[in-house]
């Protein structure tokens, strides 16, 4: 694996691993004896990764994941109470808003691999990824509130997975969910025992893989913006969406092999 090259990184281990393999890009969070708190040495790191796979058309499917025990506990506290400027912090929240917004931004899907604890950013970080996988063993919070800081930041994503009530629940008690309430609520897309937890997200990327690449660039993009918009113009620009990829050649050449009754030959 190779270091995401942060600006004025530490010396030792890099915070942000990346490996890919058949299309799939993992990005690893790196400080497993924090928690992979998120600091902000790592929101830079993580900054840079992203931006470089933006470009990447040899990505197709991008997998977060976590070192040592848990996915992430979320900020670093240490690091704010240290630095309790409005510079400071106030900069802290404007990266990781946009490590967030890019996730969202990138061409290729993200599933979240979460294990052990995923609280506060680090509920934010499995709520901004497009899908995610829970060991049976994960745990999620939003749990700012029990320490006089409210989850704005996080709260963002949430609520835009988790119906509105499940979501102020989260966000104004503070309290641990299980992995198989996450799925209930909508904040993950699967769970599965531990010891099938690489194989669930391999499983999920490889069907992701398999469909032509500018088809899923093109259905992520129209899917954040149609959801944010007023019905009237969700429609139109999804039909101007499907117009255009109707008339391209991914269509032609998956309805043709369709009727055809043959498997489609993609060409990215």
């Amino acid at each position: 694996m190779k270091a995401a090259k942060a600006e004025g990184a530490a010396q030792g281990e890099p915070v942000v691993l990346r490996g890919a393999q058949g299309g799939v890009v993992t990005l690893t969070l790196n400080r497993p004896k924090q928690y992979n708190a998120l600091s902000a040495q790592m929101l830079d790191a993580l900054q840079i990764e992203l931006d470089a796979l933006a470009a990447d058309e040899t990505a197709r499917v991008v997998v977060l994941a976590g070192a040592g025990p848990a996915f992430s506990g979320g900020h670093d506290l240490k690091e704010m109470m240290a630095n309790r400027s409005r510079e400071f912090i106030g900069g802290l929240f404007d990266r990781c808003s946009a490590v967030m917004l890019t996730l969202q931004r990138l061409p290729q899907p993200v599933i979240a691999r979460v294990h052990g604890i995923a609280t506060a950013a680090g509920c934010q970080l499995v709520a901004a990824c497009d899908l995610a996988v829970a060991s049976s063993e994960a745990r999620f919070a939003t749990s700012g509130i029990n320490f006089g800081l409210f989850c704005a930041t996080p709260g963002v994503p949430v609520s835009r997975n988790v119906v509105r009530k499940r979501a102020f629940e989260m966000l104004f008690t503070g309290e641990f969910i299980d992995a198989q309430t996450a799925h209930a609520w909508g904040l993950v897309n699967r769970v599965v025992a531990p010891e099938a937890l690489d194989a669930g997200v391999a499983d999920f990327a490889a069907t992701i893989v398999a469909k032509p690449r500018r088809v899923v660039a093109a259905g992520k993009r129209l899917f954040y913006e149609q959801i944010e918009s007023k019905l009237p113009h969700a429609y139109k620009i999804a039909s101007d969406a499907i117009t255009q990829n109707m008339l391209g050649a991914d269509a032609a050449e998956g309805v043709g092999a369709f009727i055809e009754k043959r498997r489609p030959d993609w060409k990215d």
